[in-house]
């Protein structure tokens, strides 16, 4: 029996209950959850459904939780139900009950722990979009990582997602950066506010070997060229690099196309059209404090050209136009200010600000020996996630950047994320995988199989707590979703390989010696490969690898 079983049993058994004695069981939510009670002694869940639903039944929550517990006691896999506190509901499974948990990991395999719940929502979900000014610095690194998880984890709630890159190949920051490969490769000083470090000397040598001619061509026709043939060579560095970071993107989208299909002057001209473009001081505004900005925005300039939000309001129709009912977009630490703004856009554009979600990302220090390391052999300004990877790794950088809440900033030390042993948080975990694998096959060597397992065996704490653990790993994922927050999954399954760690010390798995293969190596056996499968879908969805030995 799962928790999601049980919780439809406490349901059941408690309209059931209500209808009996004439209550109405319309005071029943539509849904119930039960929860695993910190103290172990209080049971294997616990509810306060009675506590909830007692007053607008009429009944003391306490006598409603006795009424519970009784029916509840005289279900089978029920072994006892007991009343706590002011009408706490505390349950215990039997050991066949628990083991019904198991059966549903090895039925299901990779998709135990996927549902239904976002089946028919298509999700267009934007993150990372760094400018191809320079490699993708750590900001932008922990949303590669926490995005791709984000949009795994989305999926396996039935969501259909598009994962999309928006790049800025428009406006002032690329002008500065094809002036500062165009001063890198003539030798001289890189310009006011240019962009420095020894990438922009290897991409303005590339261009100039793409381009013999550049150099000599009229300042107009020099600086597009820099341009455009920089912009390139600097995407497809990104592109590699994210690519090897194990992120991939379905949509690359380019801000320069909004303006060159049309879209921002239709956008533009649609809301003029609606009313909510006004003129003032020669420009165009958004009236978007109508809508819980802060401030009217700038559309339109007074010289005629197109502000930043006007590529902004063009993106979000083209996105609604492919389809996506929602769009969530993914920015850092610096960004909070478009959370209304955006979701402003929507409303001004006659749709519905809840299409609009905006998670903001806090800052990442790369730190060694206590020390923040501020400094990049490439990139000169600023750590990127080339260093990072070069540094940790693939998986522990993925990891360490998902552990946390992005609305938190964190400190990725060096000194933790390389160690080999149980105190690096990736390796505690990939290092479970790993071990039951051996077991898996040492099995295989003695002719043990896990068919036909006997659960009610399993009934010895260390057994009961791993179990309930694994049972809790589809809650886990769908709140993971719902929340937009990741990294619950990375806590869990440190939870979960700490818990299974306990267990391998106390319960001996396999037979030594001279002893025969009985029933409880058979359900153990089945355990581990329920704890396993567990495990491997959940670093499958933070991108993280599940190793088959270390």
């Amino acid at each position: 029996m799962t928790p999601a079983d049980l919780a439809e049993l406490l349901r059941g058994t408690a309209a059931k209950v209500l209808a009996e004695r004439g209550i109405d069981t319309s005071v029943l939510p539509a849904e119930l959850t039960v929860e695993r009670p910190r103290n172990p002694e209080h049971g294997d869940y616990a509810s306060n459904i009675a506590m909830r639903i007692g007053k607008r039944a009429g009944v003391n929550p306490r006598e409603l939780a006795g009424w519970l517990a009784e029916a509840l006691t005289a279900t089978d896999g029920i072994a006892t139900a007991d009343v706590a506190g002011p009408g706490f509901l505390n349950i215990r499974l039997d050991a066949s009950a628990q083991g019904a948990i198991l059966t549903s990991v090895l039925a299901a395999g990779a998709e135990f722990g996927t549902a239904t719940t976002l089946t028919g929502t298509t999700i267009n979900l934007e993150f990372v979009s760094a400018n191809p000014t320079g490699p993708i610095h750590l900001g932008g690194t922990r949303w590669a990582a926490v995005g791709d998880a984000l949009g795994r984890i989305l999926v396996s709630q039935g969501a259909a997602v598009t994962r999309e890159y928006y790049f800025n190949d428009h406006g002032g920051q690329i002008d500065r950066f094809a002036e500062s490969l165009i001063a890198a490769a003539k030798n001289e000083p890189t310009p006011d506010k240019g962009y420095a470090g020894s990438y922009i000397s290897e991409i303005a040598a590339a261009v100039v070997a793409q381009h013999p001619e550049a150099l000599e061509a009229p300042p107009a026709e020099q600086h597009e060229i820099f341009r455009a043939t920089g912009v390139d060579l600097m995407f497809a560095h990104i592109k590699k690099t994210l690519h090897e970071f194990g992120t991939d993107f379905d949509v690359y989208t380019n801000e320069s196309s909004m303006f060159e299909s049309g879209s921002v002057e239709r956008a533009v001209e649609e809301l003029k059209t609606k009313g909510t473009l006004y003129e003032a001081e020669g420009a165009w505004w958004l009236r978007t404090t109508d809508f819980g900005d802060d401030k009217d925005r700038v559309v339109i300039k007074s010289d005629g050209t197109s502000a930043y939000v006007a590529g902004d309001i063009a993106y979000f129709l083209d996105k609604r136009a492919r389809g996506a009912d929602l769009c969530i977009y993914m920015l850092g630490a610096d960004h909070h200010g478009y959370i209304g703004r955006l979701k402003a856009i929507a409303s001004a554009t006659g749709d519905d600000p809840a299409s609009v979600e905006v998670l903001i990302g806090q800052m990442v220090n790369l730190v060694r020996g206590g020390v923040t390391v501020k400094m990049s052999k490439r990139a000169g300004t600023v750590i990127t996630l080339d260093d990072l990877v070069e540094a940790i790794g693939v998986d522990a950088a993925r990891y360490a950047l998902v552990r946390s809440s992005v609305n938190t900033s964190i400190d990725i030390d060096l000194a933790l994320w390389t160690k080999q042993n149980d105190e690096n948080p990736v390796l505690y975990v990939q290092y479970a995988h790993a071990r039951l694998r051996s077991i898996a096959r040492n099995a295989a060597d003695l002719g043990i199989g896990a068919a036909d397992p006997n659960f009610a065996l399993l009934d010895s704490e260390h057994e009961g707590e791993l179990i309930k653990t694994i049972g809790e790993y589809p809650r886990v994922v769908a709140s993971a979703a719902n929340l937009r927050e990741p990294h619950r999954i990375a806590r869990y399954l440190e939870e979960l390989a700490g818990t299974y760690h306990r267990f391998y010390a106390a319960c001996r798995i396999l037979p030594i010696g001279d002893e025969e293969p009985n029933e409880l190596h058979t359900a153990r056996l089945a355990l581990c490969d329920a704890t396993r499968q567990v495990l491997a879908n959940g670093l499958t969805l933070l991108g993280v690898s599940a190793p088959e030995q270390m």
